[in-house]
């Protein structure tokens, strides 16, 4: 396995988020050495759409992408819709980009990063229904298990949660992309 001993890794989420899209990265990510922080734009806990619960480490209007080595967004239209409506979250995204850190979302997390403006020129895949919405925003979209463009991880849905979860620590691993960046 990979190892990312001193490696921090901020998750991204709100409430109504997909459950194991949150758990499955996380536990990949802490099993192989990160340390894992869920930011989301409120203080307290978040809840799943299947109803997982988890505690939020801090509130994302006051967290610096500088601190972290990479990003992972779990999907869920909900958690999705409300993240791109929240501009530090947005703002968020957009720095790990700027900095050129590995970012990886899976099914509706896109469209933050289509909120972030960070999706021009890149090839990703997501869920289906996000397909016109990439390619309206300049994105090469592809219907694959997992999709991996200069450092920017991508997915489709749960059931490709294997695959994202090792091509995210792979590209953790790798650290700094000069091709991911706004």
């Amino acid at each position: 396995m990979t190892d990312l001993n001193g490696k921090k890794v901020a998750f991204l989420a709100t409430n109504g988020f997909e459950d194991s899209e949150l758990t499955s990265p996380w536990k990949a990510v802490t099993d192989a050495g990160a340390t894992a922080v869920l930011l989301s734009p409120s203080a307290g806990s978040v809840v799943g759409k299947n109803g997982h619960e988890q505690d939020v480490d801090a509130a994302v209007g006051g967290a610096v992408a500088a601190d972290y080595d990479a990003l992972v967004l779990p999907g869920g239209v909900v958690n999705a819709d409300h993240l791109r409506m929240d501009p530090d979250a947005v703002e968020f995204a957009r720095a790990f980009f700027a900095q050129h850190k590995p970012v990886a979302a899976i099914c509706h997390a896109a469209w933050t990063l289509i909120e972030a403006g960070v999706v021009d020129g890149r090839t990703l895949t997501s869920y289906p229904s996000l397909k016109t919405d990439l390619r309206n925003a300049g994105a090469t979209w592809v219907d694959e298990e997992v999709v991996v463009d200069e450092g920017l991880v991508s997915s489709r849905t749960p059931d490709d949660l294997p695959a994202f979860n090792a091509k995210v620590i792979e590209e953790i691993a790798e650290g700094a992309h000069a091709g991911q960046t706004v």
